[in-house]
């Protein structure tokens, strides 16, 4: 089983997937003049602004659902990962990935909301929604949203439940089984009570566990505040081959810090764009200029909390694959959560192990939350036709013994089935938001527009040329848009 899904991994992260997802990025950064940085005045503006309504979530609930699929043990577990494979250079590169990835991350959540629709009384919306509505690929459509409910509701989960096992195991040497079990148990709550429950409880926990976690990470680095230039330097100069001891692996540092980073902050993934369609906005480009601002939080914030936390404690091994080991500072210990364990528990003692499973068990289980979100709306997407009520309970169920099998197998295997899951997403949702393109860059263009001429920006898909923008065409009623925020 682990040899398949590590020779099916070869081939879905092959090269081309890596400088696709660089190109696509710095493609969208110029083409739309580096939003990410001359609308960052906006983004707090946005984030606060819009009102949560019956179909609807507010903009904050939206971002903080979407930072739920993105703050996860990516950003713990992963960022070890990444620079046990690639070196301290590939934090460099999850940074580029980041930058450059709130283009990509712009233009998918904003084509969300352009096609995004009402169904059941909630809005959804996603890349199976603008495959299907922009592109007039209904099979393409199809085909994206298997792919993500068997990402999102078989593959990702046992991540992030894994990496939480390990991490309790390690602190507290809490049996994984049990782990497991109270995971079920809380997440079972919360998901039979719909996407309403999901986004209050993503609303309350993500903002304080984000910021908790950077604090420590602050109070880490002022403690070893000498040692910080050393290694910024360290990460430049492994960053481009410079440095003597990681030179000969600049591939894989480019290769680790794009993989891990784009698994981390989901740019390009597909995964944004749904939480971005369930918000009450009266502009498409608002919500996509609130989930740009997503990327930067999960890794220019939190990931790099991690990476400081590592490499100024020194608490990492380095060993490329198919290399022989460069550097070796924790003996044996697998790459994960174990390396971050070891950097808090370096500067304090007794408190690291289990502040890092406590952060992670947010971290990941709020992840675990957003996947159920991203799999049910592809599960109603394929089932709008029909009524399959069994089709939702069902996803439930697997998702749940998903999230227990997770706990209990080991770490190799867990990731090599998540990285098939983001792989095959990313592949399928690249493509799309390339061929739309045009649409995207035009609610853009609208929207700044609208903005010099000192309006607030309303969307009317009619006026812009945009076919089958079903909300906004038939239901949207910007009256009571006004009104309501």
């Amino acid at each position: 089983m682990e040899a398949f899904v590590n020779w099916l991994n070869d081939i879905i992260w092959s090269q081309a997937l890596i400088y696709l997802c660089l190109g696509v990025g710095l493609f969208y950064s110029i083409a739309t003049r580096f939003l990410q940085v001359r609308h960052m005045k906006d983004i707090f503006k946005l984030m606060f602004k819009g009102e949560k309504s019956e179909a609807g979530i507010s903009s904050f609930q939206a971002l903080t659902l979407a930072l739920s699929g993105r703050v996860g043990t990516g950003n713990i577990a992963g960022v070890a990962t990444a620079i046990a494979f690639g070196g301290p250079g590939a934090v460099f590169w999850m940074w580029v990935m980041a930058f450059l990835g709130a283009g990509s991350a712009f233009i998918e959540s904003a084509l969300g909301q352009v096609y995004k629709t009402k169904q059941d009384g909630q809005f959804r919306g996603g890349p199976a929604f603008y495959i299907e509505k922009g592109l007039n690929i209904k099979w393409y459509a199809v085909l994206f949203a298997i792919v993500t409910v068997i990402a999102t509701g078989f593959l990702l989960p046992g991540v992030q439940a894994n990496s939480i096992a390990l991490s309790v195991e390690n602190a507290f040497g809490i049996n994984p089984a049990i782990t497991g079990a109270i995971i079920v148990v809380l997440l079972a709550t919360i998901i039979f009570g719909g996407v309403k429950r999901i986004a209050r409880v993503a609303e309350l926990v993500v903002p304080f566990m984000a910021l908790g976690y950077i604090l420590v990470a602050l109070i880490i680095t002022f403690m070893n505040i000498s040692e910080l230039p050393q290694v910024l330097k360290l990460i430049f100069s492994s960053a481009f081959g410079a440095d003597a001891a990681f030179g000969g692996i600049l591939g894989a540092a480019i290769s680790w810090g794009v993989k891990r980073g784009i698994y981390s902050n989901e740019a390009g993934q597909g995964t944004g764009p749904h939480a971005a369609a369930a918000a009450e906005v009266s502009h498409p480009a608002k919500q996509g200029i609130v989930q740009a601002f997503s990327v930067y939080v999960d890794t220019l914030l939190v990931c790099s909390a991690t990476a400081f936390m590592i490499l100024i404690t020194g608490m990492y091994n380095v060993a490329p694959e198919g290399k022989p080991q460069i550097v070796n500072n924790l003996g044996d210990m697998q790459p994960g959560p174990g390396y971050t364990q070891s950097a808090v528990e370096a500067v304090m003692p007794g408190f690291g192990a289990p502040f890092v499973a406590l952060s992670l068990f947010f971290f990941a289980f709020t992840t675990i939350m957003a996947y159920y979100y991203m799999a049910e709306t592809n599960l109603a997407y394929i089932n709008k036709n029909a009524k399959r009520p069994w089709t939702e309970l069902l996803l439930k169920v697997v998702i749940c013994a998903m999230v227990y099998y997770g706990s209990v197998k080991t770490a190799a295997l867990a990731w090599a089935l998540g990285d098939v899951g983001v792989g095959s997403m990313a592949w399928l949702n690249i493509i799309a938001i390339l061929l739309l393109s045009k649409p995207a860059l035009k609610v853009l263009r609208d929207y700044e527009a609208q903005l010099k001429q000192g309006k607030d920006p309303v969307f009317d898909p009619v006026k812009l040329g945009i076919k089958n923008a079903d909300f906004w065409e038939k239901e949207y009623n910007p009256i009571k848009e006004e009104k309501t925020g």
